[in-house]
């Protein structure tokens, strides 16, 4: 299996079973399909780090519509269904037993961006922190994570730069910046997040860093 050890040595740094935080691939959510578990996670995860990027670009944290099922940053059901992103085949079944896939708008936008640009096979999504943060009453909603829930992503995060030393570590997003900064993470530069009208800028903004 591609990168499979990188992927259990980030995984390991991350607790699982925390009250408002969801390890994607470690902790089951009644809303996975049944071929998409925590392994099944975890082997996606391993397939999207196997290449030599030039970039790691990071975001806050996961989605409920992203990352919580799709095991990777950035990236939905309706993406995955669709066989758009670099070294994973397409789904044959379902990531989750919601009437219709998930399709997580910023994450469009990425990795349409990230095609236009030629780079999305030189470019590895991760987030600052990598748990998804979400209310207790609701497993489909988000929220900020805390400065103590931050700092839990921060292992994941430098094994990750000390693996890929030459990649440019991007920020997506003031908050992202933010928290890269306050852990001392050496950057290449911030872009603006595409959600809320910010696509154009993204856009523009990456490429003046590639």
């Amino acid at each position: 299996m591609p990168k499979i050890s990188l992927a259990r040595s980030l995984v390991e740094t991350l607790p699982s079973g925390l009250t408002g935080l969801f390890n994607p691939w470690r902790d089951c959510c009644p809303h996975d399909a049944s071929t998409n578990g925590p392994a099944e996670k975890l082997a996606r995860l391993a397939h999207h780090l196997d290449c030599n990027p030039e970039f790691i670009l990071a975001g806050e944290a996961p989605g409920y519509q992203g990352c919580r099922y799709s095991g990777i940053a950035f990236t939905s059901e309706r993406l995955l269904g669709e066989g758009a992103i670099p070294r994973i085949p397409a789904l044959t079944g379902r990531l989750s037993n919601r009437r219709l896939p998930f399709s997580e708008p910023s994450a469009t936008i990425v990795w349409k961006t990230l095609y236009k640009l030629g780079i999305h096979e030189r470019t590895i999504l991760w987030n600052a922190m990598q748990l998804h943060p979400y209310r207790p009453d609701n497993l489909w909603s988000n929220r900020t994570p805390t400065p103590e829930e931050i700092r839990l992503g921060e292992p994941a995060l430098r094994i990750l730069i000390k693996t890929f030393p030459s990649a440019k570590i991007i920020a997506v997003g003031k908050k992202s910046e933010g928290l890269l900064r306050e852990m001392n993470i050496p950057i290449a530069g911030s872009v603006r997040h595409p959600a809320n009208g910010g696509a154009t800028e993204f856009a523009v903004g990456l490429k003046g860093l590639m």
